[in-house]
């Protein structure tokens, strides 16, 4: 397995007012294999190895779920924004096609 493979980088504001309309990005370390590419040197196909399902929960309450195929890019970022209202936990997770399960949590704390 690819060393790094769902790890995550996710930015928030340093500062967030309660209410405020934030920018949140999520860059996830992921090789996004479609299986259609061949090894240069064997020229073997590749499997597949793709992240095919991500959840993004603001405290308990799921805020989006995205359902990916093959077509997405390797090392995929995410971008959405989110009414920060409450001190709650962000947490993003994330399955791919070979059974993994990765998940990044930041807290969320609006003055």
């Amino acid at each position: 397995m690819q060393e790094g493979i769902g790890e995550v980088k996710i930015r928030i504001p340093r500062t967030i007012s309660k209410g405020e309309i934030i920018r949140v990005q999520a860059l996830i370390k992921h090789p996004m294999e479609t299986g259609l590419r061949e090894d240069k040197e064997t020229k073997e196909k590749i499997p597949a190895h793709y992240i095919h399902d991500v959840s993004i929960y603001y405290g308990d309450t799921m805020i989006t779920h995205c359902d990916w195929t093959i077509a997405i890019s390797t090392d995929p970022l995410i971008t959405f924004y989110l009414k920060a209202d409450r001190s709650a936990p962000l947490k993003i997770i994330w399955k791919d096609n070979k059974g993994g399960v990765y998940q990044e949590t930041v807290q969320i704390n609006p003055q």
